[in-house]
């Protein structure tokens, strides 16, 4: 038995004989083309294009009658991308000037769209779109039949390199238990539509196709990553154990939909949704999610070949406000460090994630901001707004974004467009010197929203898409809970909420430590919204404020967890 470690995906527990996807090599050679054949080849990319076009019109309508129009969504943007001009025009150019074949030119123009999204987690699933794109293009220009997965008629777990979202789209979940890739995430759309047709699966395991060989029997926990291979009859009865223990939680999980939550003691607090776009709203809305806490913004923008317009954005805000009926917090535009814009010059600087980024970025470029805030404050009557400014650092930084925002609202207000008067404005907490001086910062704003992810990578100096360093992302280290401790505190001092929208928010070992510490809400992916809230209906306020006295005298991360799971279990 070979027993392996990735990252979890899709929750759920599978067990099945293993099919090893071979993905074949999509080969293109730099051939020079005589002038006379510039036509022919013009005349094979545009046919290759018309018939990708054709595939994905399909594969739009079958994913919608299937899984739903916002996972149908995801195609609309591939049908997109096989109408961009950057694309056409790119490879057209490529042929026409230096007379490169048709497949060869698409190749190297997709790649350059590629390498300008950078491998920012967020962003993979961008990067994926492409991809996907371009190898069904490259297919129809090379005469290569796609990979047919409707034909799997057993139970099977998959084993890929890669799905891309319309593989993904193709899996049956009576027969695919589940599927395991070297690469991927927890943002990819692969994950996605795994988690919308309930297939399990864990990714990023770097080798997983060179571990297993057809038929062997393989087991997958799609919430830890573990992942067991060529099992014995004993193990594999094991898992199947934990497999109907798994069935058996998520049933009793449906019995928090529609309730508040609270600690067995009745401390309420408030579970709500990160989200990137409005086509997450059915999942927050099936999820049970007492509003949305984040909704990244950048996505818009990531989205476009130039910066979205006025109307453009108002509609989208109009749209997430419309639908969910509690208190939806908007992030203003976070670009720079390693989300970058293809239209969007920032220039070289030795370190972007200290540097031109976020609200530093806005504050330079008001001509962005404002556009942004105009579209936000004008959407604003549609339902309960809360404009949130990223990498705030400083009270001056604070201050000038609001006095633009107030500034963009008088002057709607003075042309005769409605704006709300119960607009909430409040500011992310992910530098140190922001939870430090959090009781300052609460005298300004109305929240305040806890990013852990980069509190941590600032805190301890760690990368954290760095495999050699990643052992130092501690989210537990007593240094970062102190952090968030003060900043609660700073919060509460001056009666305002405090949530959390870091990927702490969903942990099992940070939530009972942030019970304790106060956090009044808490911000996670719809699809950990139940579980945290059935973890919440166990805890004692009382009893988590003593873990975390306990806790803060630990002296490591391991100690932290060790503690807490002694007193949590």
């Amino acid at each position: 038995m070979i027993k392996m470690q990735g990252i979890g995906a899709s929750n759920g527990i599978a067990i099945a004989k293993v099919l090893v996807l071979k993905q074949e090599v999509i080969k293109t050679n730099a051939q020079k083309i005589e002038i006379k054949a510039i036509k022919e080849e013009f005349k094979r990319f545009h046919n290759a294009l018309t018939a990708a076009a054709k595939d994905i019109e399909i594969l739009i309508t079958t994913t919608s009658k299937n899984l739903g129009q916002d996972k149908a969504n995801i195609f609309e943007a591939h049908l997109l991308i096989t109408n961009d001009p950057d694309l056409i025009e790119g490879v057209e150019k490529l042929i026409k000037d230096q007379q490169y074949n048709a497949a060869y030119a698409l190749e190297t123009v997709a790649n350059q769209m590629i390498a300008t999204w950078g491998d920012d987690q967020y962003f993979r699933e961008r990067i994926a779109d492409i991809i996907d794109v371009r190898d069904r293009i490259l297919r129809k220009i090379l005469n290569i039949n796609n990979t047919d997965l409707t034909n799997i008629n057993e139970a099977t777990i998959i084993v890929a390199h890669d799905l891309t979202p319309s593989e993904t789209s193709q899996l049956n979940p009576q027969f695919v238990k589940g599927f395991l890739c070297n690469t991927g995430g927890k943002t990819s759309h692969a994950s996605i539509m795994a988690r919308s047709i309930g297939i399990p699966a864990v990714l990023g395991l770097k080798n997983i196709t060179e571990k297993t060989k057809d038929q062997q029997v393989c087991a997958l926990d799609g919430n830890s990553g573990i992942v067991e291979i060529n099992l014995s009859v004993t193990e594999q009865q094991k898992w199947e154990k934990q497999q109907l223990a798994w069935n058996k939680f998520q049933k009793e999980l449906l019995i928090f939909k529609g309730k508040l939550t609270k600690t067995n003691d009745q401390h309420e607090v408030m579970l709500e949704a990160n989200i990137g776009s409005p086509k997450d709203i059915a999942n927050v809305l099936d999820n049970d999610a007492q509003g949305i806490g984040l909704f990244r913004t950048e996505f818009l923008y990531m989205e476009n070949n130039d910066f979205p317009t006025e109307e453009q954005q108002f509609n989208e805000y109009k749209t997430v406000l419309e639908q969910i009926k509690h208190k939806v917090v908007i992030r203003t535009l976070d670009i720079g460090g390693d989300k970058e814009l293809s239209y969007l010059k920032l220039g070289h600087e030795m370190n972007p994630f200290l540097g031109y980024r976020a609200i530093r970025l806005c504050l330079d470029r008001t001509d962005i901001f404002k556009t942004q805030l105009r579209a936000l404050l004008r959407a604003s009557v549609y339902g309960e707004l809360a404009i949130m400014f990223p990498m705030i650092a400083t009270v001056e930084e604070f201050k000038s974004a609001k006095a633009l925002t107030l500034q963009c609202k008088a002057e709607l207000e003075k042309a005769g467009i409605k704006v709300s008067d119960n607009i909430k404005i409040g500011m992310m907490i992910e530098i140190p010197a922001a939870a430090i001086n959090a009781h300052v910062f609460a005298k300004y704003a109305d929240f305040f929203s806890i990013g852990t992810n980069d509190l941590i990578q600032y805190s301890i100096a760690v990368d954290r898409m760095s495999e050699k360093v990643a052992y130092l992302y501690q989210p537990y280290h007593p240094a970062i809970l102190r952090l968030i401790q003060m900043t609660i505190a700073g919060a509460h001092q001056n009666n305002i909420p405090v949530a959390m929208c870091g990927e702490m928010a969903a942990d099992k070992i940070a939530v009972p430590l942030l019970i304790g510490m106060g956090l009044d809400e808490f911000s996670m992916s719809a699809s950990s919204i139940l579980a945290t809230r059935k973890l919440i209906s166990t805890l004692s306020k009382k009893e988590m404020e003593k873990l975390v006295a306990l806790a803060l005298s630990c002296e490591t991360n391991d100690e932290v967890k060790m503690l807490v799971e002694q007193k949590i279990n």
